[in-house]
């Protein structure tokens, strides 16, 4: 037993998926008894969600001098974060209709499917994020208006001035606190991720199993696109700087980031890499990490262009252009308000597709199992991308101390 606990979280990760495909192999359906394991663990991350969301948006807001700083810096930031996530999407939907994942499975789904999509309005999908009643969001969790809301209430904490230094101390700590309870949740991944891939690898057959892994193999060529091409593009010509000494200087936060597979958890190093290896002002990334690690997930973007061809294939659905834009744009906004903690992208993923009309029967329960290998990249893209906008932004505003982004130093 010390042997285990002395076990990176990863590496625990990593013992429990190999013992649950032997447990799901060996035993059948006689793993069921175990399935309450995955399912508590489900609904730990769930519990997480909102207060983590709602806390770290209006911490991230309140940390800039005034709501002048504010409509700068979050027109630059939201415009970034805007288009590296479409682009992400794109990147994901393309590489997933050249290899088709799903399409050869021979087993007949079409009666789950529905026929048609739902009709969908752009402008009735806008009007939507504005909350009525921000209790009634909360206890719906109901991501998009959440987030409206913690910008208003960052906004009018940070236009307060020293009457709102109360308020504004105790979002922060609450932001913390949030963060520490996601560490201990962390803490039982190991169980929860055996327990459900033992009754995924149970209850599918070979050939969809097959597919699964062609579904992961597109998901990692989406993120590799990501990372090494647009990336250093961005870092090169538009921050003007050079991309092998940023991936350098940030690897502790991807190696972070990969292991622990939460943004949320990597904030605090994101964040000390920032400071001391990138040499971005605080005016900068106390703003861009915070609000990146809940709207900006490049990862969570490529995942949900492969899982629209992926969930298409599965259920025969026509794979038509509407069909994938409306995959895109809902998927999009729905990661807007993706907390940066484990088990988030699987609750997106879920109303995403109950959005849209496509059936979950078969397909959540798949996700769930294969999350945590595609949360491994999903996440070191998630903070990567959240470092590139914060490194590049930095740069053209002249926020950013050159000096210490070329200098090697350990961190503190």
């Amino acid at each position: 037993m010390k042997w285990w606990f002395r076990q990176q979280l990863y590496c625990q990760i990593f013992i429990g998926i190999a013992l649950g495909i032997g447990l799901g192999l060996v035993l059948g359906e006689k793993v069921t008894v175990i399935r309450a394991l995955g399912e508590i663990f489900i609904r730990l991350l769930m519990m997480l969600i909102v207060p983590l969301t709602f806390l770290t948006v209006v911490n991230g807001i309140t940390k800039l001098d005034n709501v002048k700083s504010l409509r700068s810096l979050g027109a630059s930031t939201l415009g970034y974060y805007a288009f590296s996530s479409v682009l992400a999407g794109s990147a994901g939907m393309g590489i997933a209709l050249l290899l088709q994942p799903g399409k050869g499975v021979d087993i007949d789904l079409s009666e789950h499917a529905q026929t048609e999509l739902e009709a969908f309005s752009f402008i009735d999908n806008l009007v939507h994020w504005i909350p009525t009643n921000p209790i009634e969001a909360f206890a719906e969790a109901n991501m998009l208006q959440i987030i409206v809301f913690a910008i208003i209430v960052g906004i009018a904490l940070l236009s307060m001035g020293q009457r709102g230094e109360r308020l504004v101390a105790l979002t922060g700590d609450g932001a913390a606190l949030m963060i520490r309870i996601t560490e201990g949740v962390m803490k039982l991944a190991p169980y929860g991720i055996l327990a459900l891939v033992a009754n995924m690898v149970a209850s599918l057959g070979y050939d969809m199993l097959w597919e699964v892994g062609r579904l992961i193999l597109t998901q990692y060529l989406a993120l590799s696109f990501l990372l090494v091409l647009w990336y250093p593009v961005l870092i090169r010509y538009v921050g003007k700087l050079n991309p092998r000494r940023f991936y350098r200087n940030i690897a502790p936060a991807m190696l972070v980031a990969s292991s622990t597979t939460s943004s949320a958890a990597t904030l605090p190093v994101s964040m000390t890499v920032a400071k001391e290896k990138l040499g971005a002002s605080e005016k900068v990334w106390g703003f861009t990490l915070p609000l990146g690690a809940t709207v900006n997930m490049d990862g969570m973007a490529a995942c949900i262009g492969c899982i629209a061809v992926f969930s298409s294939n599965l259920y025969q659905l026509p794979v038509t252009p509407g069909r994938m834009f409306q995959f895109m744009f809902v998927g999009l906004a729905l990661s807007i308000g993706t907390a940066g903690v484990k088990g988030a992208g699987i609750v997106m993923s879920t109303i995403l597709l109950q959005t849209i009309g496509v059936p979950t029967v078969i397909i959540i329960p798949i996700l769930t199992s294969i999350w945590p290998l595609l949360d491994i990249g999903n996440t070191c893209c998630n903070v990567t991308g959240d470092l590139v906008g914060t490194t590049v932004i930095a740069s053209r505003s002249g926020m950013l101390d050159k000096t210490t982004f070329e200098q090697d130093k350990e961190l503190a």
